[in-house]
């Protein structure tokens, strides 16, 4: 699902993750992620709850409106709906699925819904894999009353939120596409330049095929993504059913290409319904959709799971030692329980900033490692409610052999949060404020953060648990 304007478009055995979905009948009714044996489930969402309630806030942010604030028009694809956070658009159904159903009233205004990963850091481990999976059925429509049905299942590059501009560069990976009811699921990679470029935009790398057995919008199936950082050169996979039928390595897009699309925090997913724009439009050869196309027909998807598998650590990524999750008891280590938030004392209305002020501090013992040449990332979730004028701040230190003194410390400028409730992401891009002292081997060391309001009148919160994440510059190394 790009972001601007396009486009037309080795069974190695059953992948592990996918293994009991891909055994079972495609549209035989399931319950919880499935186990995958020698994977690490790193983070999932089975959409129980009660009918009509909205996607887990912890897990999940609703895009609204026609675009991203300050972003390209119609989400950059042409696409005409008006995304919302209804439950008659998106909600979960009762029966352990979530539903995206596009409606249009009575003046032919097209409503739908559009969702994302709070998390951004999903990626392949260094020597690992990453794989993302959801098991979904598509909008169960066909032939003229399908005309412009654009279900999607992928994921962006963080450096996208926030910025919007930067597409295909920071990287997509659509796991699944479909458009006009088409018997059909497309996996596609989007990277490099736009237009042309080493990924063929606006198009992509793109692969196509049947749904396996049953058809794609009769009968849920298994759509599977795969970065594997373990294979030379690394490779990307895509697999329905777990049937492979698409793959791309890095030597087809080049050094600089893939650098810039892997080299960064990580990556989000979406899951949106869109009607209309470049894609379904190219496919159908006339603007969609059309007087005969019939809205209500929700694409349900029954999870949504991310597993990593091997790697060694030194490279940010979700479990790996370098990602340092901020967790409640004011720990630093792998994301552990669920989301969670933790109280900002008011700066009280003085200016706090770059020196700390009743900070919650976090902490990583007995951290090993050498020095990898790069620079600290974090990603971190505050809120300030309906505050006005509030603005958290962080400093990150570096103990290098654990003896309580300091060899590196960095503060970064304050982020000002806005007034509206919700979560927004304070990452590094906002810059260093200062930094003192330098970086080299670490044994024994200790990480330390600090988070605090550099100014305002009020508290804000910062997420925990599975939530913010500050990645060091170091592997490979372990938080003890």
């Amino acid at each position: 699902m790009s972001t601007i304007t396009r486009r037309t478009p080795l069974l190695a055995g059953l992948a592990a993750v996918g293994l009991m979905a891909a055994l079972m009948a495609p549209g035989e009714a399931r319950g919880d992620v499935p186990p995958a044996p020698g994977w690490t489930l790193q983070w999932s969402d089975d959409f129980n709850g009660p009918a009509r309630s909205l996607p887990s806030a912890s897990n999940w942010q609703i895009d609204t409106g026609h675009n991203y604030p300050g972003g390209p028009g119609n989400w950059g694809t042409g696409e005409i709906q008006n995304y919302t956070s209804s439950p008659d658009n998106l909600s979960l159904d009762g029966n352990g699925n979530l539903r995206i159903t596009p409606l249009r009233d009575g003046a032919g205004n097209w409503t739908s819904g559009r969702i994302e990963t709070k998390r951004a850091d999903f990626k392949a481990p260094a020597g690992g894999t990453l794989a993302i999976e959801g098991r979904i059925q598509m909008p169960n429509v066909t032939g003229e009353q399908a005309l412009g049905y654009w279900p999607a299942f992928w994921a962006l590059g963080a450096p996208y939120r926030g910025n919007y501009w930067n597409w295909p560069g920071i990287g997509e990976f659509d796991v699944m596409e479909n458009v006009n009811g088409i018997n059909s699921v497309w996996g596609v990679l989007h990277c490099g330049v736009n237009p042309g470029g080493p990924c063929n935009e606006t198009n992509g790398i793109g692969a196509s095929r049947a749904c396996p057995g049953a058809s794609c919008q009769s009968a849920f199936h298994t759509y599977r993504f795969e970065w594997d950082r373990a294979a030379s050169p690394n490779v990307l996979r895509w697999y329905v059913d777990g049937q492979l039928y698409h793959s791309v390595d890095q030597n087809r897009v080049g050094a600089e290409a893939w650098n810039n699309m892997t080299n960064h925090a990580g990556y989000f997913i979406l899951l949106n319904v869109a009607m209309g724009g470049a894609f379904p439009d190219g496919v159908a050869g006339r603007a969609t959709p059309v007087a005969a196309t019939v809205p209500g027909r929700a694409m349900a998807v029954d999870y949504v799971a991310v597993w990593t598998r091997g790697g060694g650590g030194g490279d940010p990524g979700p479990g790996t030692p370098s990602s340092l999750h901020l967790r409640q008891g004011g720990t630093l280590g792998p994301a552990a329980g669920s989301a969670a938030a933790t109280t900002l004392a008011s700066a009280g209305g003085a200016n706090h900033d770059g020196t700390p002020h009743s900070p919650q501090t976090f902490t990583a013992t007995g951290v090993d490692g050498t020095y990898s040449g790069g620079s600290t990332e974090f990603d971190l979730l505050v809120d300030a409610g309906t505050s006005v004028a509030n603005g958290q701040q962080v400093r990150v230190s570096y103990d290098r052999t654990g003896d309580g003194s300091w060899e590196r410390t960095e503060t970064y400028q304050y982020f000002a949060t806005d007034p509206v409730p919700g979560y927004e992401r304070y990452t590094q891009a906002r810059g260093l404020k200062s930094a003192t002292g330098s970086h080299g081997a670490m044994t024994g060391g200790t990480v330390r953060v600090e988070v605090w309001n550099a100014i305002g009148n009020g508290p804000s919160t910062i997420g925990t648990g599975n939530q913010s994440v500050v990645r060091i510059p170091y592997g490979p190394g372990a938080a003890r």
